[in-house]
């Protein structure tokens, strides 16, 4: 059974926290009514609805369920409820349509260049430092600890070509085996990449440059130190 979407759970937190009725919530917000029941993602039309109606909540925070669930501009709000606050917001526009942030089952076809990737009920993040990016996904597990952690969101830029790559930066990469996030360096032959984990934890091993069907440069992310 699909769980409902991370920005759903935090939505429902904040009301809660809030002591708003769902019933006011849509009808303030302007949401479509019982999306938050559904267990599926939250559309960027929606998601900028809840922006714009509840401007104390904490964009990184929606988005992740890391920091701070408010900005500290609302200060009244910080003295009155003694929840930590950040400084600056992650800016989101209403206005511009977004970049995807995909499930990891989406990859073949985002490395495939298949539009029906698009009918998954993906979330979409406006970031404008990321505004090259072309797709955003999570980190799974804990092997690019302690540059990413597990739950963290990344910005990827998909490469239309890998004959070349810049030694020492973290890519996404898609074989007939699934994605993985690691960094590159350079392997014992030309036909060859090392794949390097920045956990010591997990050993670094060669991939043949052959296997590999996508490849995306990892841009940056949003996470919480």
């Amino acid at each position: 059974m699909q769980e409902k979407s991370l920005i759903k759970q935090n939505i429902l937190q904040y009301i809660d926290f809030k002591g708003i009725s769902k019933y006011k919530f849509y009808q303030d917000s302007g949401i479509t009514r019982g999306i938050l029941d559904q267990n599926n993602g939250m559309s960027e039309e929606n998601t900028t609805k809840f922006l714009a109606c509840f401007p104390e909540v904490n964009p990184a925070w929606l988005l992740t369920g890391k920091g701070p669930m408010l900005l500290k501009s609302y200060s009244s709000l910080e003295n009155e409820n003694d929840i930590s606050t950040v400084n600056e917001p992650v800016a989101f526009s209403g206005k511009k349509r977004g970049i995807p942030l995909l499930p990891i089952e989406a990859m073949a076809g985002v490395f495939k260049g298949d539009i029906q990737v698009m009918e998954y009920e993906c979330e979409y993040i406006y970031i404008p430092m990321f505004k090259d990016a072309h797709f955003f996904m999570p980190v799974l597990g804990d092997s690019m600890y302690p540059t990413y952690n597990n739950g963290d969101i990344v910005a990827c830029k998909k490469l239309e070509s890998w004959s070349f790559f810049q030694i020492g930066r973290v890519y996404v990469i898609y074989t007939s085996q699934g994605a993985i996030i690691k960094r590159v360096m350079k392997g014992s032959s030309e036909d060859y990449l090392l794949i390097v984990s920045d956990n010591e934890d997990y050993p670094p091993f060669e991939l043949p440059k052959n296997e590999i069907l996508g490849v995306a440069l990892v841009i940056g992310g949003v996470w919480v130190e």
